[in-house]
């Protein structure tokens, strides 16, 4: 039996030790949110001594070879939403085909439930997790998106979702469209390798740490380092377009795809409620100029986010209650990624 709340000499309500966590392997016993490491780290690559058909070579490295692997996807996932945004961007939608899943997951995680007969057209299965148990029998983790499936042997390749996009931008180049951006230029590498470090430890996780706390001090530090690293990013956005001046990079990418659910899912659901997006001039303006971006805007799906994130959080959100705001309206028309 849980026992009861206690209400303190100041009148607060303190919760139970104990509280139920939301994914209890990955919570820490001062109830800290910690991140299971990513179980499977291949590597597509031109370097890849393997030739087409063939599986990895000596070095674990996959050949880059079109038409062969499955992109799969929730569209409600900030990590697995990178990758979809780099994927067009780049022009790889013909060399790289794309699999999306069901934003509600059920007992067995992922599901492909928005495919006729529930099953991926390409890989033939229901669950994600037929691929992560056909590529590792013994893995009993929880199934991640974005990943990369082998559509020759159904085989997982990679859920190493920071590696996704990089390799996306570095080893997939003969198939990228002309004019694809430069998103992980070599010059700007050593700038922006700190600050995509910073903003992964404060914002895109840093949300999740306060969401999935279950203890009230894990939870505040969580909170204080994530609106502190934001007021560093407002303040710096104050004077640049973008955070590496007037073109969007590889940290762009990332930083957007949690702003963009900030507002509709965060700032209620994960209790990050110091500010709203909307309340932050130059990160809103950051924000809005990206999502009217081609190719930005058109890849977010605010009806599978607010389903996922309070249809699936049963321990935060018990009554599966999705909220009707906030209002959407106030971001910009979207347009498709440039095909030219």
């Amino acid at each position: 039996m849980t026992p009861p709340s206690t209400v303190t000499s100041t009148g607060t309500s303190t919760p139970p030790s104990g509280t139920a966590a939301q994914f209890a392997g990955e919570t820490s016993a001062r109830g800290e949110w910690t991140r299971q490491a990513n179980h499977f780290t291949g590597r597509i690559s031109r370097d890849s001594t393997s030739v087409p058909g063939e599986g990895p070579d000596e070095e674990g490295r996959w050949p880059v070879e079109a038409g062969r692997y499955r992109l799969v996807v929730s569209l409600a996932c900030p990590w697995a939403h990178r990758a979809v945004v780099v994927r067009g961007l780049l022009g790889l939608q013909d060399a790289l085909s794309l699999g999306v899943v069901d934003p509600l997951r059920d007992e067995a995680g992922w599901r492909f439930w928005l495919d006729e007969g529930h099953r991926d057209p390409v890989l033939g299965v229901e669950h994600l997790s037929e691929a992560y148990l056909a590529t590792d029998p013994s893995f009993s983790g929880r199934v991640t998106v974005p990943c990369i499936v082998d559509t020759l042997t159904g085989t997982v390749v990679t859920n190493d979702y920071p590696q996704i996009t990089l390799d996306l931008s570095t080893e997939w180049v003969d198939h990228h469209r002309p004019g694809a951006p430069d998103l992980w230029p070599e010059d700007l590498r050593a700038q922006m390798q700190p600050l995509v470090d910073d903003i992964y430890a404060d914002v895109n996780n840093g949300v999740y740490r306060c969401g999935f706390a279950t203890e009230q001090d894990a939870y505040e530090e969580a909170f204080d380092r994530l609106f502190s690293r934001l007021d560093v990013l407002e303040e710096r956005l104050s004077s640049s377009v973008f955070l590496m001046g007037d073109e969007p990079r590889e940290v762009d990418v990332r930083l957007f795809t949690t702003l963009v659910r900030f507002d509709a899912a965060y700032h209620g659901h994960f209790k990050t409620n110091r500010n709203r997006l909307t309340e932050m001039p130059h990160l809103w303006r950051y924000a809005r100029e990206l999502y009217a971006r081609p190719g930005w805007g058109s890849t977010v799906d605010f009806d599978h986010i607010k389903r996922h994130y309070y249809g699936t959080h049963h321990q935060i959100n018990p009554t599966g209650i999705v909220p009707k705001g906030p209002d959407l309206g106030v971001w910009p028309v979207a347009t498709p990624p440039s095909t030219d």
